[in-house]
């Protein structure tokens, strides 16, 4: 019934997608998945699996001439997702008429309510679409203000053309909105998103017009043309930019005026001392030290480290001074059975001159003696050996093999920061606003992006497998431990530590590897900062997430959080409406009291974890995952890049109807369990006539009865129990550029379950 439902759905006009052309990047990248193997290792062997079925969620593309045309996130994501749901089914590019509820709502004078502080259960999609608000009403997050309203201000859509209308700026974000179609249109984004503010000629638009490019961070740069005679819309830049950019004006980030309470608390996701505990630290070898409580010893690390036992204080400063930052060796990660370690640290300030310091190279040695399966340390520098011969030159450098013994150097050679902004600036000229098809897969390649994710994967595979197979502890570092350093040890963790591949568990590997050891997010993302130009930023954050999205796409059910989560997370580290991501150290959240101030981002996402978690989840405890890094395997991550682009088809997404089929299995499996239990009733019943003492004709007729209900709730259970298989049937896919199959199947294809002899507490 479900699927005979679920086929009706696809086949009916209003989902219906036409075939794609032959030079569709979908094809392609159907051909490359089917031609390779991703495979997942258990702790006592490898073994490969099939192709692994796509996760088929594409579901944040825009299209300028949908219904509400919600064209970013208002704080609440998910909300903004929801309504784009409902759009997207009922208009597409080609401008098909919208469901006659909206229209009935836009002819009076509605429209949607897509407000944060609105969180219905995804189930009531189509009846959120139903709730409205006046249309002359701003939608304001709790905390929000408006600054400024300018009318007849003209959006210049690359893709629908240009449309009149009323923009709006307040102290979170621009809003536009045009009457001029049915049903309105509604541009949102949040300044938190802006990176800078251009001036553009547009003669075009006739005399006195002036033009302005609002380029953000988000792969988007919208653009508006307005009469120069009015005073209120000469106020309309000089607003935007003193609020999209707040701290070169003096104001403080959104964050800090933010007021939505929610039911939980996100700041409570992460604590320290537990999150070592479940690795089962401390332990003889290894302590939690507060030897930085006061982050005296190193100003970028958390308060808590755990150290070697055996070092004394007075010798960590000495290790602290020779390592750049003060960033010394610590632990984050310890393996449950071998006791092979995950350190990190910071680059030696060797220098020119080869300088040597004793209490360093005595530190390493304790770290590869604590771990009593492996004589050897490995050690993972995340630059190319030119660039680390650079840095020598400098005062920096890498650990010398004759000064280290029992020590194996690597270099992974991972361009610098610099690198990748340039490959995402290429990428953005690529994705958006107008896209070649002719030449997708070469522009794609001319970017190098992919080629840098897989340099990034392959080098944390290299590190997992070290662990895992080697069982041999490494050290890993780049050149001041906060940037490639962070990404190559939380892609290892993701990869041989099942907990991080929970949705709670993701929380904590963010904040403990990205946010208390000191990514740079404040120079990285720029918040509030109008400096644009400034060489630090750089999106070494955007690529691990995507890195975790090639994981996730490569081993479907091996993860318990979505597509969207990982899109959530990125929209809000530029959002500045959580203090998740605020600031460069734990040190100065601390001073600026960020956790008393501001709310955090897992506030929002674990008050509503439902929307955020997929629905083919399987635990696979113990495993540990070896996604395969070659570029063949690898695919743009269009559900973020290009989803502002209608060229790229958007499509109804599937997660929709995944967690209805879902609920269904769950309301059959139930069903199932009553008519298991009534036939066990039943044949107790069965049993107790066979053995009556008195075999009479009406004790025939009343066990033959028994026998005949016993039979029917046998039968019906079965039924029962296949419209549930039904339901746990892989469910066909078609996406814009995946084509394939999303399985919700129990276990990995061809892979033998082992579990380790001692699990993480």
């Amino acid at each position: 019934m479900a699927s005979s439902q679920l086929r009706e759905q696809r086949s009916s006009p209003d989902t219906e997608k036409t075939p794609e052309p032959r030079s569709c990047p979908g094809v392609q990248a159907r051909e490359r998945r089917l031609a390779g193997q991703s495979y997942l290792m258990t702790r006592n062997q490898k073994r490969y699996s099939r192709p692994s079925s796509l996760l088929g969620v594409q579901q944040y593309v825009f299209t300028g001439s949908i219904p509400f045309s919600v064209l970013s996130p208002t704080g609440s994501h998910v909300e903004w997702c929801k309504q784009l749901i409902a759009a997207t089914i009922s208009s597409q590019i080609s401008g098909c008429a919208a469901p006659e509820v909206v229209n009935r709502e836009c002819k009076i004078g509605w429209k949607v309510d897509h407000r944060v502080s609105k969180r219905p259960n995804l189930r009531q999609v189509f009846k959120d679409a139903q709730r409205v608000i006046p249309l002359d009403e701003v939608p304001l997050v709790p905390g929000e203000t408006i600054k400024t309203t300018a009318k007849d201000v003209m959006y210049i859509c690359p893709f629908t053309g240009a449309v009149t209308g009323t923009l709006t700026v307040t102290d979170y974000k621009l809003y536009f909105i045009s009457l001029e179609r049915d049903p309105p249109f509604v541009l949102d984004v949040n300044l938190g998103a802006i990176s800078r503010l251009e001036t553009i000629s547009v003669q075009s638009h006739g005399e006195n017009t002036r033009g302005m490019e609002i380029v953000c961070k988000d792969m988007r740069s919208p653009r508006f043309a307005y009469k120069t005679e009015e005073q209120c819309k000469l106020e309309i830049v000089e607003t935007l930019t003193k609020y999209a950019f707040p701290l070169s004006n003096d104001l403080p980030l959104f964050a800090f005026q933010y007021k939505e309470e929610y039911p939980v608390d996100g700041w409570k996701v992460y604590d320290p001392v537990a999150e070592y505990k479940r690795q089962g630290l401390p332990n003889e070898s290894w302590t939690i030290s507060k030897i930085n409580s006061s982050y005296e010893v190193c100003d970028t690390y958390p308060a808590l480290l755990v150290i070697p036992t055996s070092i004394k204080d007075d010798e960590l400063k000495r290790v602290a001074s020779f390592r750049a930052k003060h960033r010394i060796p610590v632990l984050s990660w310890i393996h449950p059975e071998t006791q092979a370690t995950i350190v990190r640290c910071s680059q030696p300030l060797v220098g020119p001159s080869d300088r040597r310091c004793k209490e360093d190279e005595r530190y390493l040695q304790t770290i590869m003696d604590a771990n009593a399966q492996s004589h050897k340390l490995t050690i993972f520098d995340a630059r190319q050996s030119s660039v680390a011969d650079t840095n020598k030159a400098k005062d920096g450098g890498y650990e010398s093999e004759s000064f280290y013994p029992h020590v194996e150097l690597n270099f992974l050679d991972i361009p610098n920061i610099h690198v990748m902004r340039e490959s995402l600036r290429k990428m953005k000229e690529v994705v958006y606003p107008t896209i070649d098809e002719l030449r997708w897969h070469s522009a794609i390649d001319a970017t190098h992006w992919l080629e840098y994710i897989r340099l990034l994967l392959a080098g944390a595979v290299r590190i997992a497998d070290k662990v895992e197979s080697s069982k041999s502890s490494v050290v890993v570092h780049c050149s001041d431990g906060w940037d490639r350093t962070a990404q190559l040890t939380s892609l290892a963790m993701l990869m041989l530590d099942s907990y991080y591949r929970t949705l709670r568990g993701f929380q904590v590997l963010l904040e403990k590897e990205w946010i208390s050891f000191g990514h740079k997010f404040a120079s990285r993302v720029g918040h509030g900062d109008e400096n644009h130009a400034n060489s630090e930023r750089s999106p070494l954050f955007v690529q691990f997430i995507d890195c975790v999205w090639q994981m996730m796409r490569q081993f479907p059910s091996a993860f318990e959080f979505n597509e969207l989560f990982l899109i959530t997370i990125l929209d809000h580290l530029y959002s500045c409406l959580f203090g998740t991501f605020l600031y460069s150290s734990e040190q100065e959240r601390t001073e600026k009291e960020v956790q008393s101030k501001t709310v955090s981002l897992w506030s929002y996402i674990n008050s509503q974890p439902e929307d955020f978690t997929n629905p083919f989840y399987v635990d696979y405890e113990n495993h540990v995952l070896y996604p395969l890094a070659s570029l063949r395997h690898l695919e743009l991550w269009v559900g973020y890049y290009v989803r502002w682009n209608p060229r790229m088809r958007p499509q109804v997404p599937v997660h929709q109807n995944l967690k209805e089929l879902l609920f269904l299995r769950a309301e059959l499996q139930k069903k199932v369990e009553e008519l298991q239990r009534e036939a066990s009733s039943s044949r107790s019943i069965s049993s107790s006539s066979e053995h009556a003492s008195s075999p009479s004709h009406s004790g025939d007729v009343a066990a033959d009865r028994t026998n005949q209900c016993h039979s029917n709730s046998a039968y019906n259970a079965s039924n029962a129990q296949d419209a549930v298989d039904v339901c746990s049937q892989p469910v066909a896919v078609d996406t814009p550029d995946t084509v394939g199959l999303a399985s919700p199947s129990p276990s990995p294809p061809e892979v033998m379950i082992s579990k380790r002899s001692k699990s993480p507490v």
